[in-house]
């Protein structure tokens, strides 16, 4: 069982104020590729797996910003570490039908 959720917001600021959506989605496909349980949602993606690789595919995620010609990037994480293992089903049963 996973030990983390980690919700991670990316935002690359390009040199002419592009619209960064190309960029989001390429984000998203950084996870994707990775092959961990995750939730995309409107202002945040949410992974869930093992704290070290979480925080090593968004390190994959900022570096391709920088790939894409972003001239940095502001990432915002919120992480859930609990040893025992944690589900993002488990905290969102009873909101589901």
């Amino acid at each position: 069982m996973a030990n983390s959720l980690v919700s991670v917001q990316i935002i690359p600021k390009t040199e002419k104020y592009e619209d960064v959506i190309p960029y989001v989605d390429a984000a998203i496909s950084v996870i994707d590729a990775s092959g961990v349980k995750y939730e995309v949602h409107p202002l945040e993606t949410t992974m869930e797996g093992e704290l070290t690789m979480l925080l090593q595919i968004i390190e994959k995620m900022n570096v391709k910003m920088i790939e894409m010609g972003a001239i940095n990037v502001i990432t915002q994480v919120k992480i859930l570490y609990q040893p025992k293992g944690i589900t993002m089903d488990t905290l969102t049963e009873k909101y589901q039908s």
